[in-house]
């Protein structure tokens, strides 16, 4: 490469547009749930794909899937056969839809918490991953709602199922727990 390549090279790098940092709020992210998300998640910590694959492993980490699902319309005609989207992701999650919401009524904590329960046995000690999509506020919220709940252990994989399956990591269909709020 010649001085001159390597100078424009230079200039073309540096006039790249930064990519704007996303700060936490201070609440719940209540909208535009796909989005450019934080880096970070106060009192958690956050792990890319290599790192969320090295902790599925281990055996010893719950994984939490809060991608969000449609409810079925209420107006369908009778006799309409209504067909979830399925859901595959990591093999051996919990998948607790609809969750991640920034408000969610109480029926659908008491629902958030019951899986964590489940996950963990109740220790909020346990340590828990959340995810969902990529630049996916769910599972940001998700993370944090946990936190808020007392549990320590919390991980947030902000790449979620978009991040895994690119290092093509393994992928199983997924069921949601039962007794979830507004499922027919």
């Amino acid at each position: 490469m010649t001085a001159r390549s390597a100078g424009l090279a230079l200039l073309l790098a540096l006039a790249q547009p930064a990519a704007a940092q996303v700060a936490e709020p201070e609440g719940y992210r209540m909208e535009d749930y796909r989005s450019p998300v934080p880096e970070t998640l106060a009192g958690g910590t956050v792990v890319g794909p290599e790192e969320a694959h090295a902790l599925w492993e281990t055996g010893d980490v719950a994984f939490i899937d809060v991608n969000p699902r449609a409810p079925r319309p209420a107006n369908l005609p009778e006799g309409t056969i209504w067909r979830d989207k399925p859901r595959y992701s990591i093999p051996g999650a919990i998948w607790l839809p609809n969750v991640g919401y920034g408000a969610i009524a109480e029926v659908t904590h008491a629902y958030f918490r019951a899986g964590l329960d489940k996950a963990t046995g109740g220790d909020t000690a346990h340590p828990v991953l959340f995810f969902c999509l990529d630049d996916c506020w769910m599972s940001w919220n998700a993370a944090k709602r946990a936190l808020e709940d007392g549990y320590t252990g919390v991980y947030w994989f902000p790449e979620g199922t978009d991040g895994w399956t690119f290092f093509d990591y393994p992928v199983e269909r997924l069921e949601a727990e039962p007794d979830e709020p507004g499922a027919q």
